[in-house]
């Protein structure tokens, strides 16, 4: 698509008016850790920052952690554009796909050329990203070999929950070493699951949303056209399940699960096997079901058949491989045995993940990442490690948004991995006493029989403002 990625790479977006001509941004300090957290970061606790944003010449390295999520390339242009409005003396540099890339020293010079044709578009492959945890002692001894010997300022880690801990364990690493580089992160992850008081939302999530919205719409139209199929949709999100309640809103499916509810397997196959009994009974032998993909962690009790006949395997960072469990087809299974074929049930099963990742920024993302960018180059100046980038105040115009640097400490907690207690970033779960699942749960029963269907299009990079600038559901308060 030439004129589109044209289009969009010659798009101005706005920054936030902190943004404009300030060079001033805070940094917060710890106000409170637990015991236990400051035991293992005892460097980091105490470390400063400089007050004044410095208009030094800086080398700062960025690195694209986990998986893809729109506005990537933004953080970094804006993080590019931001260095050089300082000092255009400073140097960028990335690190080749993912941490490994810090580990084994490969990386590439971003200049303005290169940089630039990457402005506004979709996927990480400025750089490329890879899953590399940086764990092992021989590990974090390269990275901070590499960061010597560029002579590094500041290391700027794009990246999720597990990714921006280890931002916080290397900084720790560094400063244990008297290694001046300042590490920050940078909040992404289309699963909206790193947000809490600090980070109102994770970039890549509302892209990712628009565009699974768009195929379940699709497919929404396509069941009312033909009336023939129940599309069960499983969709992308490791544990919580707020890419699922975003899509449900935008589309009005007529049952949506959400693996926090931590229902019965049972109970959820009687749900959907009533539900299909329901609409039989008003002649409509079609629908939709929703299904989180991690909704097979939340099941009190998994058919051992099921996991047994399943390709079960785990990431680097000892998470369960979900996206590899076909639970809707295990669900579809279940409810043909409760049906016992007293009704027509004739099913289409598919997965949405992958599609959602790297497509064109939404102009929330795009914009919102640029201004990610632009934050993170000022926290760079100021030396300001251990913290990660945020832009809030995100349900106002652009023109109102806050930035500052919150302290990545302040995030975390012990929790258990492989057997082991591991610092590690909460993930944040749908809320299920929050404005987000509450409105859906005050509208899902007028979804169940009545066809509600939206089907809200493609992603608008132009038109009105209402379509072009609307801001995801979560964010909404509703």
């Amino acid at each position: 698509m030439p004129f589109l990625k044209s289009y969009l790479n010659q798009l101005k977006l706005p920054l936030p008016d902190i943004l404009k001509d300030s060079e001033e941004i805070e940094a917060g300090y710890l106000e409170h850790i637990e015991d236990e957290i400051a035991l293992l970061f005892p460097n980091l606790v105490k470390a400063k920052y400089s007050e004044e944003v410095s208009k030094a010449k800086l080398k700062v390295g960025v690195v694209l952690s986990g998986g893809q999520a729109s506005g990537g390339h933004n953080v970094i242009y804006g993080l590019f554009e931001g260095l050089k409005k300082l000092n255009e003396e400073s140097q960028l540099i990335g690190f080749l796909n993912g941490p490994g890339g810090i580990v084994d020293d490969k990386t590439r010079i971003l200049d303005q050329e290169f940089v630039s044709k990457f402005w506004n578009t979709g996927g990480f492959d400025m750089i490329g990203s890879g899953r590399t945890k940086i764990e092992a002692p021989e590990q974090f001894k390269k990275s901070l070999e590499t960061v010597q010997r560029h002579q590094l300022d500041a290391l700027i880690v794009i990246g999720g929950d597990d990714s921006n801990t280890n931002a916080a364990l290397l900084a720790e690493y560094f400063l244990a070493h008297d290694q001046p580089t300042a590490v920050i992160g940078v909040p992404k992850t289309i699963d909206g699951d790193l947000k809490n008081e600090a980070i109102e939302i994770s970039f890549g999530f509302d892209t990712a949303t628009k565009t699974y919205a768009e195929m379940v719409g699709n497919l929404l139209i396509d069941a009312l056209s033909a009336k023939k199929y129940w599309f069960f949709i499983r969709l992308m999100g490791r544990s919580a399940s707020h890419i699922t309640l975003e899509v449900a809103h935008k589309t009005h499916p007529n049952l949506t699960l959400i693996s926090e509810e931590r229902r019965d397997l049972h109970d959820i196959v009687k749900e959907i096997a009533d539900l299909v009994r329901e609409r039989a009974k008003a002649g409509k032998n079609y629908g939709m079901v929703l299904v989180p993909e991690g909704l097979i962690e939340f099941l009190p009790e998994v058919p051992k058949d099921f996991l047994e006949g399943m390709p079960v395997s785990y990431d680097s960072h000892g998470n369960l491989e979900v996206s590899k469990l076909e639970t809707e087809k295990l669900l579809i299974e279940l409810v043909k045995k409760e049906l016992k074929g007293e009704v027509p049930f004739d099913t289409q099963a598919l997965f949405f993940g992958y599609e959602g990742r790297s497509a064109y920024p939404s102009f929330f993302d795009g914009t919102y990442t640029y201004a990610l960018g632009r934050t993170t180059a000022l926290l760079a100046a100021k030396r300001a490690t251990g913290q990660i980038a945020t832009v809030g105040n995100l349900k106002a115009p652009v023109e109102d948004w806050t930035a500052r640097g919150s302290p990545l400490l302040s995030m975390i907690v012990l929790e258990e991995r492989k057997g082991k207690e591991k610092p590690v970033i909460q993930k944040a779960l749908v809320d299920l006493e929050g404005p987000h699942y509450e409105s859906f749960k005050a509208q899902e029963g007028a979804w169940r029989v009545e066809d509600d269907y939206r089907s809200p299009g493609p992603i608008q990079h132009w038109g009105p403002d209402e379509v072009v600038k609307s801001r995801p559901f979560i964010l909404s308060g509703l």
